[in-house]
Order: C-alpha cells, then sequence, then structure tokens
C-alpha cells in the first residue's frame, strides 16, 4: 500500500433496517467471501450501492487495501461517498473518501474510496495490478458505458494475476446474465425488494382541446397540474439536458404553483446545488425535481411518488453516414423507461406520466445498446492505447466490436496522424497528435480540424463550423414550400465554401438571439425554416468545445473574435480531418474523383454546384442512388499534400543531369488515397536518393565538366585538365583512365 493506504483500526458497521438489501445481507457476505467475483442485481434504491462497501468493511477486506467503488459519474461518486461516511458516523476524507476529476478526497485513514471509472482506469496506467485495491466494486454496470466495459475487460484480465483481488458487479435487473458469464459464470444475487404498484399513464403532448402539438415545458406543466389533484408526495421529472432542465423549471415558475419548490438536479451543478435534492427541511411543501437520466440510476432521490418521463435523453451515437460522433436527443429504450417510472414505487405507490403514446413505448428497443456498439472505434482504439489497455482484437470485451470495424478504426488514426504505423504494437504508437486527441472528448476527426486550429489562430471559427456538422442541418426544406426557404437560407451562402456558409447562420443566429426573446427568437426560426431545436443542439455543442479548449489551455484562443480569419487557414484546418474526403474533378465535369476509388458528385443544396471548382473537400459523404458530397469546399491541391504529408504516396521517373541546375533532376508524382496530386513535377533527385544523386554529381559536373558554374576550383580543375591533355598529346598516349577506374 502506499501512503494514501487505509488503517487497520476496527471500523463499527451497521445497516438500516428499510433497505431491500439488507434483508439479503447473510448471503451476500457469504458471496463476497467465498468468490473471487459477485454479481449483484437489484433496482435503483434497494441499497446497493452505500451498503456492499460496508460489507465489505465488515468482512475485513479494508484491511489489505482500498475497497475501490467506481461510479459512471461524478455527483454519485461524492454523494455515495458522503452517505456511507455519514452511516459509519465519520466525515468525509475519513474512513470514506472519494476522487473525481480536479477534487481528490482520500486520506492515509481511508477504507473506502468512492470514484468515477475513468480516475480508475486511469491509475491503471501506473498500477497495472491495481495494488492499492482489496476489492473492486463496479457499479451500475448495466449502462455499459465504455469505460465500464474497460474495466471489465481489464479486470477479467487481471485476476488470474490477483487471485486474492475481490470484485463485485452491481446491476439493475437488466442482461445480468451476461455479466456472470463474461466471469466465467460468476454467481448472481438479486437484492430487489419491496415495491409499490405504479399507475402508468401515457399523455402524448398535444393540447386536448385543439389537438396542437405542445412543447415539453407545456406538457410537464399539464402533467404536474394533473399529478396535483391525485395527493402530496414529491415529483421527479427527466429532462435530456440542461438547457431543457432550465426550460422546465421557467415553465413551472410561470404556473405560479402553490407551495411547491423547484429543484435541479444536473451534473455540472456545485457541490452545494446538488445538496438541496437531499434537504429535506422544507417539509411542509412539495418538491419538484428536474433531474437529468443522473437520477435514473445512479442517485436516489428521497420521497418521490410521482414521476413525468418525457421518454427522451442524450445518447452519445456514431453517424456512420457523417463518419462524426454525435451526442443527440433519443428515444430512451423499454428498460430505461421502467427504470425511471420504477423510481416512484419506493415510497408507497406512485403515478409515472409518460409524455408519449404506449404504442411508441411498444415500439422502442428492450435495451439501450452498449456504447462500444454506437462509437466510433477509433474513438475506442485511441483512448486504449492512451490506456495502454493493448490490441482490441484481443481485449476481453463483453461484446467483442467486428475485426472490420477495428480495421476502419486504425485506417482512420492513421489518416489523422494520430498513430505510427511502424510502432504499432509500442507505447510509442500514439504520436504527439494523438496523445492530445485523446484527451478531446469528441470525435477523433473534429478533434484534429480543433487541434489544427489551436495552432493557427481559426479555434472559435473551426468550433462552429463543427458543431454545426455533429448535427442534423437546421436549414428545413419542407416539400410546399421548398422554394421559398431556399431564398431564405440563400443569404447565409458563401461562394466557393459551404463551411463557411455556417459562420454566417451562425452570425445571424446570434445577432437574432440577442436582439429577440425567446419566444419571438423561437418564431423567427419558425418563419425563417430554420429547425429551432437542432439551434439548441448546436449551440449546446459550442459551449461543450468552449468547456474542452478551456481544459486544453486554449481558452483565449476559443473566445470570440472581432474580425474573421482568413477563410484559407479554416480550409487547411478543416483539412486536417477530411484529407480521405477530397475530390479532384474529371474530364467530363460531372464527377469527382474521390479518395479509394470513390466517385461523387456535389449535392444540389451546395452553393458550389452551379460552379464546381476542379477541387473540392466534402464534410460528408452520403449514399443514395450516388454518392454525395455534403458540406463542400474549394481547395488547392497543395494544401493536401501539406496536410497529408504522412500519407501521400510518391513515385518518380528516372533521373536525368541538369547541366544548367547542376544537379541531377526527375520528374515526380503524388497520390493521396488514389488522387492525383501531382501529375508531374520537376524536382531535384537528392530528395530521393541522395547516394545516386551525388554520383550522377561527379560523374557529370567534376568528370565531364557538365556543369554551368562560377565556383573557382572547377576553374582550376579544368585547368589541370587541359595541362593532362597537352601531356597526353606530347607523348601521343591517353593518359585518362576509364570512368569505373575513377570513380
Amino acid at each position: 500500500m502506499d501512503s494514501a493506504a487505509p488503517g487497520r483500526s476496527p471500523i463499527v458497521v451497521t445497516y438500516p433496517d428499510d433497505l431491500p438489501i439488507v434483508e439479503r445481507r447473510d448471503e451476500l457476505l457469504a458471496g463476497i467471501r467465498d468468490n473471487q467475483v459477485l454479481v449483484v442485481a437489484g433496482e435503483t434504491g434497494s441499497g446497493k450501492s452505500t451498503q456492499l462497501p460496508k460489507m465489505c468493511v465488515e468482512l475485513g477486506l479494508h484491511e489489505n487495501g482500498w475497497i475501490g467503488h467506481t461510479q459512471p459519474r461524478r455527483i454519485a461518486a461524492r454523494s455515495i461517498a458522503e452517505r456511507v461516511a455519514e452511516e459509519l458516523g465519520d466525515e468525509v476524507g475519513g474512513l470514506v473518501g472519494y476522487k473525481v476529476r480536479f477534487t481528490d478526497k482520500v486520506s492515509k485513514k481511508t477504507a473506502i474510496k468512492a470514484m468515477t471509472d475513468g480516475i480508475l482506469l486511469a491509475e491503471m496506467q501506473h498500477d497495472r495490478n491495481l495494488s492499492a485495491y482489496s476489492t473492486i466494486i463496479v457499479d451500475e454496470a448495466h449502462e455499459r458505458s465504455l469505460n465500464i466495459d474497460f474495466l471489465l475487460g481489464y479486470l477479467r484480465r487481471l485476476l488470474p494475476r490477483r487471485p486474492e483481488l475481490k470484485v463485485i458487479i452491481t446491476s439493475a435487473t437488466i442482461d445480468t446474465g451476461r455479466f456472470s458469464a463474461h466471469f466465467d459464470d460468476a454467481p448472481i444475487i438479486e437484492v430487489s425488494g419491496r415495491t409499490y404498484p405504479v399507475d402508468v399513464r401515457y399523455r402524448p403532448p398535444e393540447d386536448g382541446e385543439t389537438g396542437e402539438a405542445l412543447t415539453q415545458a407545456e406538457a410537464i406543466v399539464d402533467a404536474v397540474n394533473e399529478l396535483e389533484l391525485e395527493g402530496d408526495g414529491d415529483i421527479l421529472v427527466f429532462c435530456s439536458g440542461e438547457r431543457e432542465i432550465r426550460e422546465a423549471s421557467d415553465a413551472l415558475a410561470e404556473a405560479r404553483l402553490r407551495n411547491t419548490e423547484v429543484v435541479q438536479l444536473y451534473g455540472r451543478l456545485s457541490a452545494a446545488e446538488q445538496h438541496r435534492v437531499f434537504d429535506r427541511s422544507r417539509r411542509d411543501s412539495r418538491r419538484i425535481v428536474v433531474a437529468t437520466n443522473v437520477a435514473e440510476t445512479s442517485l436516489t432521490v428521497p420521497g418521490i411518488r410521482y414521476v413525468i418521463d418525457p421518454g427522451t435523453a442524450r445518447i452519445s451515437r456514431y453517424s456512420n453516414r457523417t463518419k462524426v460522433q454525435r451526442l443527440p436527443i433519443e428515444e430512451v429504450s423499454r428498460a430505461s423507461a421502467n427504470q425511471r417510472s420504477g423510481r416512484c414505487g419506493r415510497v408507497a405507490p406512485g403515478i409515472a406520466i409518460r409524455l408519449y403514446s404506449e404504442e411508441n413505448f411498444d415500439n422502442r428497443s428492450e435495451f439501450t445498446e452498449p456504447e462500444i456498439t454506437r462509437t466510433n472505434l477509433a474513438s475506442v482504439i485511441l483512448q486504449m492505447a492512451s490506456l495502454g489497455l493493448g490490441e482490441v482484437e484481443t481485449f476481453p470485451f463483453v461484446d467483442p466490436p467486428e475485426l472490420r470495424n477495428i480495421r476502419d478504426g486504425v485506417a482512420l488514426l492513421e489518416e489523422l496522424d494520430a498513430v505510427d504505423p511502424d510502432r504499432e504494437g509500442t507505447r510509442k504508437w500514439l504520436t504527439p497528435i494523438g496523445r492530445r486527441l485523446a484527451r478531446l472528448p469528441i470525435d477523433p476527426r473534429f478533434g484534429r480540424m480543433v487541434i489544427a486550429a489551436a495552432e493557427s489562430g481559426c479555434l472559435r471559427e473551426v468550433m462552429i463550423i463543427t458543431a454545426g456538422m455533429s448535427v442534423r442541418d437546421p436549414r428545413e426544406r419542407p416539400s410546399e414550400k421548398r422554394e421559398q426557404a431556399g431564398q431564405l437560407h440563400a443569404r447565409f451562402n458563401e461562394p466557393g465554401s459551404d463551411f463557411i456558409t455556417w459562420l454566417n447562420l451562425w452570425d445571424h443566429l446570434e445577432t437574432e438571439r440577442q436582439a429577440r426573446s425567446g419566444s419571438s427568437f423561437r418564431r423567427m426560426c419558425k418563419k425563417e425554416f430554420l429547425n429551432h431545436n437542432r439551434i439548441r443542439e448546436w449551440w449546446d455543442i459550442v459551449r461543450q468545445l468552449e468547456r474542452t479548449a478551456k481544459s486544453m489551455g486554449w481558452a483565449d484562443a476559443a473566445s470570440p473574435v472581432e474580425e474573421r480569419t482568413d477563410p484559407d487557414i479554416i480550409h487547411q484546418c478543416l483539412l486536417t480531418g477530411l484529407l480521405s474526403h477530397i475530390g479532384l474533378k474529371d474530364a467530363t465535369g460531372a464527377e469527382y474523383a474521390g479518395g479509394r476509388n470513390a466517385r461523387f458528385v456535389i449535392g444540389r443544396s451546395s452553393a458550389l454546384a452551379k460552379k464546381p471548382p476542379n477541387w473540392v473537400m466534402a464534410g460528408e459523404l452520403i449514399e443514395t442512388n450516388r454518392l454525395w458530397a455534403h458540406s463542400a469546399a474549394r481547395i488547392r491541391p497543395e494544401w493536401a499534400e501539406r496536410a497529408g504529408e504522412h500519407l501521400v504516396k510518391r513515385s518518380y521517373e528516372e533521373p536525368e543531369w541538369d547541366a544548367e541546375k547542376g544537379s541531377a533532376m526527375t520528374i515526380e508524382r503524388a497520390t493521396l488515397y488514389g488522387v492525383p496530386l501531382v501529375a508531374g513535377r520537376r524536382v531535384h533527385y537528392r530528395r530521393v536518393d541522395p547516394v545516386v544523386a551525388r554520383e550522377m554529381f561527379i560523374h557529370h559536373a567534376l568528370i565531364e565538366g557538365d556543369w554551368q558554374t562560377h565556383h573557382t576550383f572547377f576553374g582550376q580543375n579544368e585547368d589541370v585538365l587541359d595541362e593532362v591533355r597537352r601531356i597526353g598529346a606530347r607523348q601521343r598516349r591517353d593518359v585518362f583512365v576509364e570512368y569505373d577506374v575513377l570513380f
């Protein structure tokens, strides 16, 4: 153990009588003691997160190392540490500590260490055997995030080397058999206990009288009004993000609900603000907790009698169409919806109002797919290389990715200059660019653009463009008003670049947003055929990138600027992430020859469609009846040659001597993914083969004298040769030896 190792003093452990898990205490203690791996299944609120660490302490496991307790979110790690510390009669930082990004509350006395799963992954880089731990509890495993899958795979590989290490995997009652099978049929103990019936009501968001669609905030207010007629009790409202939480909270405030307190809960709130959720000092009022899906499984909000569920969440997903990682708002699975409704059946019979139809619920997927199946494998490979987890092909994932997708991921990292193909399988595989990319929580293509922009002084512009490319195009063109919409949108078009068009649209939206109220801005968007929800998503991603830039030390470069950067510089930064998306117009002028033998045409909505340039790059390539380039811009081939220097393939003709240049010269051809960047350029052969170039110089210039120069030594050499020739002439014999003898 290191300096922060826990002490060995005895700890008195007691358990609350009202938690379902306590009824299975003896069985759990035996299961932990007798097995290296145990799977504990139970609904949120059963007490898994707070009581299992205490049971490990009761067994004395803390005497041999920390009891590590991982959580998917910082807010959960902190709140669980506070709750367990309180139950053990201690302060946080004593027997129970926690460590999350930027905060370390662990001391020499600590026995139970709560942390985010990312913290434990980072510790693996310098403690491969996790020797500081006697026990690892992987909480909320059913969420199947990338970090959780990394942990489960790493622990499976580690256990044979650490036979004394205990691993406990906790999950909601969702597909627990998969975790058991992953660890050689580890035993499963289910601790779900007393629950009360929940009345599930379906209320699609529409006005009961007019049939018009309601906004989500309006539908939430209607649902609260319905629940007020049912009696006392707190209400938990799920929202997909911070913006939706604010809108719902504002709508509830405007509703002037009597004797009601509205409390927000999401990950970026301060600790003091998050604690308001657990503060029940005002017991005479109804509380409405408006939360993200952090309240679905990671935290148990006390006293909930009613739930309102719009049925959506932000779900990270890789788009094969755009080749980027997105964070769209999507419908949650049936399992997640049931998790949400179950939050109101803990203390008494509950009511859950779903703001969608029962038919919609029945048509949803049963489970949320594991993140590894919906993420760009280039990101996965990049993180694994950064963490030193070995090769993807041999890593024991619960759900291994397909080999073809792995190869595609590696190819993309090579394109972005994030890895060195000559060092694959070594610790130096990641390049300096790759190490910086691994720190950016965005799609690798966009991350590469952002890194280039930070170095070139156009970070703000590139963040806006990449965020716009991450969402569905907010410019709508309804079939019945396509021409009218097209005329309005044409105001933003930039000749030669659809990327700069994004900046023009952004400037327009920012000007209007600052000049209008929220409702007026929404009406303006509708009038101009701009999708307000997608614009909000665009804004959200820009703010996320601003926070990322600050964490990378680029805060000044990311701040708004008065004058826009030269478009050529912006395009060269974007090109670093789009090297396989370039094209050269063919002889007919109808199509472009793209990388890897692709042939595409520019989309009809592009500003370049009417007058296509010779060279373009495309933000995305979409295949329907043919391959279409969307978000295109004019480029120069020399930009691609510079940006893709690590990928460019060069060929050369036989060298020839050039007396005027005094050098061996050759014809160079260069291609990028098969696209000819250089068709025939004369270059010095010394760049290709300096040994042969030197031989040709000696032969042609120094021996044969085929050289136009003013160097003094060359004239002196010629004088010596003339003298030798005169001597040979007087002696009537050839005094010069053959070239092969001279050289």
